[in-house]
């Protein structure tokens, strides 16, 4: 029994007792991540169903409420939708997350994607009744002002845009690109001014600020081309390329053409005069020489950049369809096969 006792004590025993221990406490910190992870991959595999098959509404309330699935997971799922153009779907989420949710803070953010996303599915009246909700609660919600003052102008209603400028002023954000912009599209939309009237104000807005001539621009070649002719500012015929390249009275106004280099070498990569030889612009060379050699079948077609946010469009924007920036295009010259030769060579 001594005996015993003393192989208690033995230093080679307690080595044996701590190795177990170890080995115990490991085997069951094992178990326990295995089951943690085939419980994180079963719930892995359950959210990832959800994009597999179409959940009904009630079986996506079950599964949030009973936190199978959490709002995060919920809001990436909806957001998937909104990318592939499923917007009723997208919509559908975010409305069963309002009911569900209680936290206050949490629920203006989905509100929020609420309204951005009815927006872009183009239910602006629904989009702005939720902004004008979110903005009742908080009014100092700067991304909710500029959704709701993009709105107002796309359902041509700039007298309220110009109001949402107010509250944005005050929180310091600089507007007057904002504010110059509505005020032209104001001019252009009104019914209270004719042709004339409307190219003199359009006029006197560019010379003030110096902004916005793509829309300027366009407008008086469109409308008044004597107009915009007389005032071209030749600083911006790069910018106004396409605008130019499709003007009226081109013809009429040679003397202001020779006046300027980038007009002599557009208006000769044209056709319309022989005042150029060459150009740094490539396309313009390239079409100069074709003439040149009295070969034709080549033109221009454009395509229109937005300096902010880089998407290409293939037709021109004032305000990019997708950032919302103003005056950010930038347009690239293509050269192209003139479509004419193409349809005459197919009769």
């Amino acid at each position: 029994m001594n005996g015993l006792f003393l192989e208690f004590r033995d230093p080679l025993f307690g080595i044996i007792i701590f190795f177990l221990l170890v080995f115990i406490i490991t085997l069951i910190s094992y178990w326990v991540t295995r089951l943690r992870l085939k419980e994180e991959t079963l719930a892995l595999n359950s959210f990832v169903n959800i994009f597999r098959t179409e959940t009904t509404a009630q079986e996506l309330t079950v599964l949030l409420t009973s936190g199978s699935i959490t709002q995060e997971a919920a809001i990436i799922l909806a957001q998937s939708h909104n990318q592939n153009g499923n917007y009723e779907k997208c919509i559908e989420i975010y409305l069963i997350l309002l009911d569900i949710q209680k936290d206050h803070k949490q629920k203006q953010e989905i509100l929020f994607l609420l309204g951005k996303t009815y927006f872009q599915a183009g239910f602006l009246e629904r989009s702005q009744e939720i902004f004008l909700q979110i903005l009742k609660q908080f009014p100092r919600t700067p991304k909710a002002l500029q959704y709701l003052l993009i709105i107002y102008e796309k359902m041509h209603q700039f007298d309220k845009a110009l109001e949402v400028l107010e509250p944005l002023d005050e929180l310091g954000i600089d507007n007057t690109k904002d504010r110059v912009y509505l005020e032209a599209n104001q001019i252009i939309r009104s019914a209270e001014y004719g042709i004339e009237e409307k190219s003199q104000l359009l006029l006197e807005l560019y010379q003030e600020h110096h902004m916005l001539s793509y829309l300027i621009y366009e407008y008086l070649f469109r409308h008044n081309p004597h107009m915009a002719w007389e005032n071209l500012d030749f600083a911006q015929c790069e910018r106004i390329m396409d605008i130019l390249w499709n003007a009226q009275g081109a013809e009429a106004n040679l003397d202001i053409i020779s006046s300027n280099t980038y007009l002599r070498e557009l208006y000769s990569a044209k056709g319309l005069v022989a005042l150029a030889k060459e150009s740094d612009v490539f396309e313009f060379d390239v079409l100069i020489k074709l003439n040149a050699a009295n070969q034709d079948g080549a033109t221009l077609q454009f395509d229109y950049l937005c300096g902010s946010c880089k998407q290409i469009y293939p037709f021109g924007f004032h305000r990019c369809p997708n950032c919302h920036k103003i005056d950010t295009v930038i347009i690239e010259a293509l050269l192209t096969k003139d479509s004419f030769e193409d349809s005459y060579s197919l009769q």
